[in-house]
Formats: structure tokens, C-alpha cells, sequence
């Protein structure tokens, strides 16, 4: 069987997605479609709107065949740390194609600046070096250097947040001579950060906006989204009773930093250059979590890179248990969160060629990356009320999710 993988977080699941997946099989001619996915909190540093096993659930009844977990370290970094962990990730499931969304749609731009990157890979170095020691923000710095090798817009736009992913993708499969071709589709109808909904198929952004503002699921929402996941929208908030946003978390993050010392700050993932003399500082004045990241945020420290920081404030990860995993780049097990029965026979033909463990029951003890799945699935679910608490954090301990 011929595997294709998607990189994907399904905050929601919407139509672009369903259109992603189908164009993605037919370009890779595809037997299997394989999703590795953010689980409980985001690349961008958010919580997902509703849990991970909610969002497996919506893609596995609307074309996924299976869903692998990216280890939490992975998901809530840089553009680059992101994409090497999922390709990665995807490798070791066997995948033959990666197949992403981007504004380019044309794979060959992204091959050919890759190419022209790895030439003037010391230029782009040093330009960036550059950049941030005069204080600009890492996209911002990036863009520049990109733009001083001379990587032309026209071809491929790295101001464009699915270009500057799809890049990276391109650049992790072949910095590690990877056996998988990389493969892009054109994203239609809409921009990654378009918030207003104009189409049946809309960015998320546009969708969780107008969720969030009208508190309900009303016909114009619905319309953007396949009927599973509209579903599984209000099965998870009847369980949970609300939506997740990060406003939600602000008690709880307010109490962390201020109980914690300097030290313990300077400690955690993230928190470098003195930041946490700000963090702290801040806290004192800030009356809500947009307000305390307005207080923060520089030219250098961007709102999404707060963020970063705030989950893993959240969830307690540290320096010295995620630098060593950062640094060699290893994906240590595949945790298989969910499949159908065509995932099912993927894997088992497919299993005895993994040269990781599978994971398809939790144990912590197993590793210390599935300890910080465990702190950041706590986390997620910390605003809950007890017995919703418990109730959803039992599908952490149980067995993949079989549908179909």
C-alpha cells in the first residue's frame, strides 16, 4: 500500500480540508492518507478548540485513513523545529509522498529554492545572525535573509505563512535524505489569516472567529465545514461545556508566573534573553491575556512566540528535558491516535518495518516526550470542571480510535 502524509492541526476540520485531502491522494496516487497532527495545543501557541480525539474522530470519518500524534515538544515551535518533527514523523510510518497546502501550488519553486538556499546556506546565516542581534523578530529577520539570496516572491512568497511551512517540509526531507517526494497543492478560495467567511470553504481563522462570536453553530458556519465535524463540535462542547481559547487560561497562567521565581522562569522552554524580567514585570499590570501579551510584545519577542512561551509555562517543560530531542532531531515512537480499517491494514502491513516503537496504549513510562504529552493534555483540560476533567482525559490512557 502506497502511503501519502499530511502535516495537519484540523482546528478545525473544515471543506479546505476535505479538498486537501482528496487533491493530495490523487497527486500522490495514493492507497492510504496518513495525518500527523498538533494534538492539544498548536504550532502558533493556542489551544485547539477542541480536543485532539474529537478533532481524530472529524478527519477520520471524512477521508483520513490514519492519524499519527506530533510529540507536543515538536508542535509548539518555529516554522522549522514543526516541520522537521513532522516529516520526521511521517518517515517513520513509511510515507511515500508529503503533500501540503500552499499559496505557491507549484512544487518545483520550492525545490528550486531549496536548492538555491543550501548554495548561499552561510549568507542566509549570517544575514540572519544579523538580523536578530539588531533586534528584529525571527519571521521577520528570516524574510530578510531569504531576500538577500536572492529567494524571489514571485516563485515563492516566504512572507506566506503555508509557503514558509511547505519550505520547510521541502528542507527537512532533504537535509535528511529523506525517501519521500514532496508534493503541493494551491490553497483556493481563501488566506491562512482571512477572517471574515466569504466562501464554503474558509481559512480557520475565519471560522473560529465567527464560532467564538456567535457562540453557536449557525447555518453560515456549518456551511464551511463537512457535517462530522460540526458533530463533533457539539459533542465535545456538551461534554466540556465551552470551546477552548486562551482567555480561558489566564488565571491559571497568572497564578503560574506569579508564583514562580526568575530562576524557575529563566528555566523553561523558550524564556531566554532576560524575557523573563518582562514576563514577570508585566504580570502585575495585565488584567487579561491579550492585554499581558500587548504589554510584552517587541519587535523581537512577536505575539505568536509569546505565546509559545506562555504553553510552556503551562505545562512546565524545561530547557533541559526538551533541548537534548531539539538538538538531534529524533523521533523516539509513532503514537497512532486513531485509524479506519484501511489504516488498520496499512499498519499491520506496514509495522514490522517501523524502526520505532508504535504506540497504541499510553505509558508515560515509556518516554519522556509521552510525560510532556501527559503535562500538556493536563493542561488543556485544567480549565474544565472536574467531572469533565476526568471523564475526557481517560481517551489519553485508552486505545486508538477505531472508525469504520
Amino acid at each position: 500500500m502506497k502511503a501519502c502524509g499530511l502535516i495537519v492541526e484540523y482546528n478545525p476540520f473544515h471543506n479546505g480540508h476535505s479538498y486537501h485531502i482528496h487533491e493530495a491522494k490523487k497527486a500522490a496516487n495514493a492507497d492510504c492518507m496518513i495525518a500527523v497532527m498538533s494534538g492539544s495545543f498548536l504550532q502558533r501557541g493556542e489551544p485547539a478548540i477542541i480536543d485532539k480525539f474529537h478533532r481524530v474522530r472529524a478527519a477520520l470519518k471524512t477521508g483520513i485513513d490514519m492519524v499519527i500524534e506530533l510529540p507536543f515538544l515538536y508542535v509548539v515551535q518555529n516554522s522549522d523545529i514543526f516541520a522537521r518533527g513532522a516529516v520526521l514523523t511521517l518517515n517513520q510510518i513509511g510515507v511515500s509522498n508529503v503533500c501540503f497546502g500552499s499559496e505557491s501550488g507549484n512544487i518545483s519553486y520550492f525545490i528550486k529554492s531549496y536548492e538555491n538556499y543550501k548554495e548561499k546556506e552561510p549568507i542566509f546565516k549570517k544575514t540572519l545572525k544579523s538580523g536578530l542581534t539588531n533586534g528584529l523578530s525571527f519571521p521577520e529577520a528570516s524574510r530578510l535573509a531569504y531576500q538577500q539570496i536572492g529567494l524571489s516572491a514571485e516563485e515563492v512568497d516566504l512572507s506566506k505563512p503555508n509557503n514558509i511551512l511547505g519550505f520547510s517540509y521541502v528542507q527537512a526531507i532533504f537535509d535528511y535524505d529523506l525517501p519521500i517526494e514532496p508534493l503541493t497543492i494551491k490553497r483556493t478560495k481563501n488566506n491562512f489569516h482571512d477572517e471574515l467567511i466569504t466562501d464554503k470553504i474558509a481559512s480557520a481563522t475565519s471560522i473560529r472567529k465567527k464560532i467564538f462570536e456567535e457562540k453557536d453553530l449557525i447555518p453560515s458556519i456549518r456551511e464551511t465545514m463537512p457535517e462530522e465535524t460540526t458533530l463533533q463540535l457539539q459533542k465535545y462542547k456538551y461534554m466540556a461545556g465551552l470551546w477552548h481559547n486562551w482567555e480561558q487560561y489566564f488565571q491559571l497562567l497568572h497564578y503560574r508566573v506569579m508564583t514562580m521565581s526568575l530562576d524557575e522562569l529563566s528555566e523553561i522552554h523558550g524564556v531566554n534573553e532576560g524575557i523573563e524580567f518582562r514576563i514577570k514585570k508585566t504580570a502585575k499590570k495585565a488584567i487579561s491575556l491579550h492585554h499581558w501579551i500587548e504589554l510584552i510584545k517587541t519587535k523581537r519577542y512577536t505575539w505568536t512566540r509569546i505565546q509559545r512561551i506562555f504553553v510552556h509555562i503551562l505545562t512546565n517543560t524545561k530547557k533541559k528535558d526538551s533541548e537534548p530531542y531539539l538538538e538531534h532531531g529524533y523521533i523516539p515512537y509513532v503514537r497512532v491516535l486513531g485509524m479506519t480499517k484501511k489504516g488498520q491494514s496499512y499498519l499491520n502491513h506496514y509495522k514490522k518495518k517501523v524502526p520505532v516503537p508504535i504506540i497504541t496504549n499510553f505509558n508515560r513510562d515509556s518516554n519522556p516526550l509521552l510525560e510532556m504529552e501527559e503535562r500538556a493534555t493536563n493542561a488543556y483540560y485544567s480549565i474544565l470542571k472536574s467531572d469533565a476533567k476526568i471523564q475526557l482525559f481517560q481517551q489519553e490512557l485508552k486505545a486508538p480510535i477505531i472508525v469504520g
